[in-house]
């Protein structure tokens, strides 16, 4: 979804930071910014939470992290186009935490559905709306 991410940013002209364990190629654009962080368990995902604030969209399909993002009071979007909330991040991470169990207990659980045109269409659309939402937000301050 970074091209989609990049082509959003680019438009509102909003910045991007990236957050990985290992340097990648971004963009030559002074917007996008690659924080590469130690290869240790959680590590990306320590800092993109400490980076998450109020006018910080996060995208993941870390369901976790998007529970932290809420918490520091971001906004929080999977890859898929579904907006995480506070109404609705708790019976998410119950349900992802009952298939990992499920998992460890030797059950054999579908894994996710394969990335289609409609979810691209359906992630540009609700990043799209966040960013108008994030803007809101932050212009009623």
């Amino acid at each position: 979804m970074k091209p989609e991410v990049y082509r959003v940013a680019e438009r509102y002209s909003l910045p991007v930071t990236l957050v990985a364990d290992q340097w990648m190629r971004i963009p030559e654009d002074g917007r996008v910014t690659l924080i590469v962080v130690e290869r240790n368990f959680d590590a990306a995902d320590d800092r993109i939470a400490e980076l998450a604030g109020p006018d910080a969209i996060v995208v993941t399909a870390d369901i976790p992290l998007a529970a932290r993002a809420l918490e520091r009071g971001a906004a929080a979007l999977s890859h898929t186009g579904r907006v995480f909330t506070e109404d609705n991040i708790g019976d998410t991470l119950a349900t992802r935490n009952l298939l990992a169990d499920l998992r460890g207990a030797g059950e054999q659980t579908a894994g996710p559905p394969p990335f289609s045109a409609r979810d691209r269409s359906a992630f540009l659309q609700s990043l799209d709306a966040l960013v108008h939402a994030v803007k809101r937000k932050l212009e009623g301050r």
